[in-house]
């Protein structure tokens, strides 16, 4: 039976439902086709604004032409070796690159994985190569990825951790400290004190792990203080300061890392997302002493550091500096905010914005019931992603309560395109709002 085009999704979306687990959740009941920069086009012809850029991958927007050019130069001489077995100079050129760039004293080293799961499995075992030791300590509401490690030290149990079993051994979580909540820095490291005192030899931790901004866990910006505090116990106690970097890294918070905000330099960093423009790399990147405790063999993976989004890594470098996509993004971060704020003064949609965070455009707004801060209305956030996708608007929920909504529009998009998406949110947000008061 032929298919009509008004059908199209719904063909696909049934075969969807046929073909893949229901494990993978999928937000959208529409099939993209076709996408440049910050739109994208579904199977049926309907145009969209992306604000969510694959989930922090597109940087750079969606097929950059300066990517393209450099995926297609690179396919032209082959697509894959494995580095282990005959390597490329892409590979040590984009190392080179990163660890020039990343901000750690001293001699550094890159390896280069798939995912950004990955690359936290990596720096993890890496730091207990480095100390021997096994504890990892994590936050509370952090997400560091799928794999069974990743899960451990993410801070969240629904959807992640449910019906996957025991969870890897000597993996501590503190509370990540959020002042819209009520939770202080302080509070925070007098927990860290408590748990060396009461659960945990200080001697027996490899790694300390944070996100400059939780990503999944709220768009929630660690304090200096916070960090600033960690980089000393870890200095007092010979622990690895890991610093996630998978969703704030390459200019999405105003300069090329989130942890460059405060002046504390890490260890390790891992990477992902935007650093190849829509193609899978990860990396690690680290002091050099740490780097190279794990023997020869003891790192790597088949795909990691592809020649193909190796050359997109390189390509995207080299468009985040000359088109100043750092600057870039504080603007559409103020542009953005600004917007946000005019909707939290409009008497319709009074106490339902609660809160505002924003570094560089990595933007989120908190939904809350009569402006109470202990009253998440997930149930909102929920919807609104749902109306905002009728009207041709891509946004993404996050939150261990479900009722954040983040942006993370490419840094490439026009301010006339920006607009035009919160004209959109502004009116979705209004109609969902209007409806739960009815």
């Amino acid at each position: 039976m032929s298919v009509t085009a008004a059908d199209k999704n719904k063909a696909l979306h049934e075969r969807r439902q046929a073909a893949l687990p229901r494990g993978l959740g999928v937000q959208m009941p529409v099939f993209a086709a076709k996408a440049e920069n910050a739109e994208i086009t579904d199977v049926e012809g309907k145009r969209y604004i992306d604000f969510a850029a694959g989930i922090a991958v597109l940087n750079t927007g969606h097929l950059h032409p300066k990517v393209k050019a450099a995926v297609a130069a690179q396919l032209d001489n082959f697509s894959h070796t494995c580095i282990q077995v005959m390597p490329y100079e892409g590979y040590v050129r984009l190392a080179e690159r990163l660890n020039a760039v990343v901000p750690t004293r001293g001699p550094r080293k890159t390896i280069f994985l798939t995912t950004g799961a990955e690359a936290i499995e990596n720096a993890v075992k890496i730091a207990r190569a480095h100390t021997g030791r096994n504890g990892v300590i994590a936050f509370s509401g952090a997400f560091h990825g799928r794999t069974l490690m990743g899960m451990a030290l993410t801070g969240k149990v629904v959807p992640y951790k449910v019906g996957f079993g025991t969870m890897p051994g000597e993996i501590y979580h503190l509370p990540f400290p959020v002042t819209y909540h009520g939770k202080e820095v302080a509070e925070t490291l007098e927990a860290l004190e408590v748990m060396f005192r009461a659960d945990v030899d200080p001697k027996r931790i490899a790694a300390m792990i944070i996100e400059p901004v939780q990503g999944e866990g709220g768009f929630y910006i660690a304090q200096a203080e916070l960090l600033q505090g960690m980089r000393r116990i870890c200095d007092e106690h010979g622990i690895v300061m890991i610093v996630d970097e998978v969703q704030t890294g390459f200019a999405r918070t105003g300069k090329m890392f989130g942890i460059e905000h405060s002046g504390v330099e890490p260890d390790l960093m891992t990477m992902a997302k935007s650093l190849a423009g829509g193609f899978p790399l990860s990396a690690v990147t680290g002091k050099a002493e740490i780097m190279d405790a794990p023997g020869p063999g003891g790192l790597g993976g088949t795909y990691g550091g592809n020649p193909l989004a190796c050359a997109a890594g390189n390509a995207v470098l080299d468009i985040i500096e000359e088109e100043n996509l750092c600057a870039r993004a504080n603007e559409i971060g103020d542009l953005m905010v600004s917007r946000i704020k005019q909707m939290q003064d409009t008497n319709s949609l009074k106490g339902v914005i609660g809160d505002i965070r924003a570094l560089g455009a990595m933007v989120a707004m908190e939904l809350v019931a009569g402006g109470d801060a202990d009253r998440p209305d997930p149930d909102l956030a929920k919807a609104l992603v749902a109306r905002a996708g009728e009207k041709g608007l891509v946004l993404l929920s996050c939150g261990v309560r479900g009722n954040v909504i983040r942006f993370l529009v490419p840094l490439t998009a026009a301010d006339s395109l920006i607009n035009e998406g919160m004209d959109i949110l502004a009116e979705a947000l209004k109609e969902c709002a209007a409806e739960r008061a009815a």
